[in-house]
């Protein structure tokens, strides 16, 4: 049983007034061997509180396997070690190279541990981020697609900014770099993220060389990019944490029981629930609410700028004279007044989100109103190859309806026996599709015959006449005549029949159903 460091203290006391280690033992109540290990070990500087050492059958290989973690510097298995062990005749169990490996590992890692000093953050000084993989959703086609997370949070006020992306290519880093300043509505001094290669192109003498891209919209947002020591994911600070609490709850596993996602809008919601939950709570370190410790940080952080990096809205398109756009090899439409000029396209989630710059065009196209600069002008849910997608609205005037059906022609005078024709109202302009279109014959003729009798009748019964008989399809010799006398009765134009196969007067053959076809008798 071990004794307490009071019972130790006592018996070291009676061993010096009497020099015996029996005498030692009957005044301290214990057993001389227990009286002359304490002494012993007092005498050779070991400490006599802690548990007592026996000899063990590894203590002779303790040189070796301090050689091998010194080596390995701290990584070496302890399973390869016995292995090595049992080969030059050690006979001891693996668990016994096991204990002994972990207490020289510790050893080893008490004199060799990397220390930190604590970061002191200033409020609106830094600003990390870091991605992360996001959960399986399905695509514009269907299937099931890898998502990224784009993961940043201030150093200072721990507020985090969480948003799925489909790539972390530089125009969605951008994106998400764009949306996350507007989120925390300013910009830090300094960001500060990892070397991938949107962000550093080359290392040269152990000296990151920035992306130039990356570097302009820096610039244009007012702040620095600095990247951590490469393969030392320990000096971004905070970021790895950031993106293991948000896959934490975002991504579904057997841990968390989340449920999987139906759609990329599903996973933006709950990244949206995770951001109020994680900065509406108090955070350990820190002992304040994100949320309310951002707006004080939001008093130190640079103004932002009215408009996004352009590189934030995707890469660049011209606009064919079809007025359509090629990404992914998929035609999108875009509307009237951008023909040969130059947008942006990016995706968003499911959609493909263009934008143009007003102020470029050489004219303002009628649909922008007043808006000026940069402007959404259409947006399309992403499409694959082969299936184009083409907003009829963004062709107002192009013969062929939105539901897929052909436009009717409409009339254009070209000379002045037409335009006199046409001046008769809506029903003379319906009353020349519909004739052309049934093959009617002397159309010229007849349209001078409704010009005088509207000189003799009037415009306005002429003109209800030729709507009437459009509708109809009467366009006879005299049927304009007849339905002018019709409609001066005082009849209803719904009242009139059109003419077609039930209307017919051509005598049937039911008189002859009594026949037989025997034969007479």
């Amino acid at each position: 049983m071990k004794k307490s460091d009071r019972e130790i203290m006592e018996i070291l006391e009676a061993f010096d007034a009497t020099e015996s280690a029996h005498s030692a033992g009957q005044l301290a109540g214990v057993d001389p061997k227990t009286v002359r290990r304490y002494v012993t070990a007092r005498d050779a500087g070991a400490a006599v509180t802690g548990p007592g050492r026996r000899p063990r059958i590894i203590d002779e290989h303790l040189p070796k396997i301090e050689e091998w973690v010194e080596r390995s510097r701290g990584k070496a298995r302890a399973d390869v070690i016995h292995a090595r062990l049992v080969g030059v005749g050690f006979t001891g169990t693996e668990r016994t190279t096991r204990r002994a490996v972990a207490q020289v590992k510790a050893a080893w890692w008490a004199g060799n541990r990397r220390t930190y000093r604590p970061w002191i953050t200033e409020p609106g000084l830094w600003l990390q981020f870091d991605w992360g993989a996001g959960p399986r959703v399905p695509g514009p086609d269907g299937r099931l697609r890898a998502t990224l997370l784009f993961c940043a949070w201030l150093a200072w006020s721990r507020f985090r900014v969480v948003i799925p992306t489909w790539d972390q290519s530089l125009p969605s880093l951008l994106a998400c770099l764009d949306a996350t300043l507007r989120t925390i509505g300013g910009v830090p001094s300094y960001v500060l993220t990892d070397n991938a290669r949107t962000v550093t192109i080359d290392h040269v003498a152990g000296v990151p060389v920035r992306h130039p891209e990356l570097v302009q919209a820096a610039r244009h947002y007012g702040t620095t990019v600095h990247t951590c020591v490469p393969y030392d994911p320990e000096s971004k600070g905070g970021t790895e944490a950031s993106v293991k609490i948000a896959k934490a709850d975002l991504v579904p596993t057997e841990a968390n029981l989340g449920e999987q996602y139906a759609s990329f809008a599903q996973l933006e919601a709950a990244c949206q629930a995770f951001m109020a939950k994680v900065n509406g709570r108090k955070h350990r370190e820190s002992a304040r609410v994100p949320a309310d410790a951002l707006a004080e940080e939001r008093t130190r952080l640079h103004a932002l700028p009215a408009a996004p990096h352009t590189m934030a809205l995707g890469t660049t398109r011209v606009v064919g004279t079809d007025q359509s756009i090629r990404f992914g090899s998929v035609r999108y439409s875009t509307p009237p007044g951008l023909v040969g000029a130059e947008v942006w396209v990016r995706v968003a989630g499911t959609d493909l989100v263009v934008v143009a710059d007003l102020d470029t065009l050489p004219a303002l196209p009628a649909w922008a109103g007043d808006r000026r600069g940069l402007v959404e002008v259409a947006r399309h849910t992403t499409s694959t190859p082969g299936n184009p997608r083409i907003e009829p609205s963004h062709y107002p005037d192009h013969p062929q309806e939105p539901d897929g059906a052909p436009r009717m022609p409409r009339p254009r005078a070209r000379t002045e026996a037409e335009a006199v024709f046409l001046a008769l109202g809506e029903g003379a302009r319906a009353w020349l599709v519909e004739a052309s279109a049934a093959g009617t014959v002397r159309v010229r003729a007849k349209m001078a015959d409704a010009v005088q009798l509207a000189a003799l009748v009037g415009t306005e019964r002429v003109d209800a006449a030729l709507g009437v008989a459009a509708a109809a399809g009467r366009f006879g010799q005299g049927d304009l005549a007849g339905i002018v006398d019709h409609l001066a009765t005082g009849v209803p134009a719904a009242d009139l029949v059109i003419a077609d196969e039930s209307a017919t007067t051509q005598p049937g053959t039911d008189g002859w159903a009594g026949f037989t076809t025997g034969g007479a008798r």
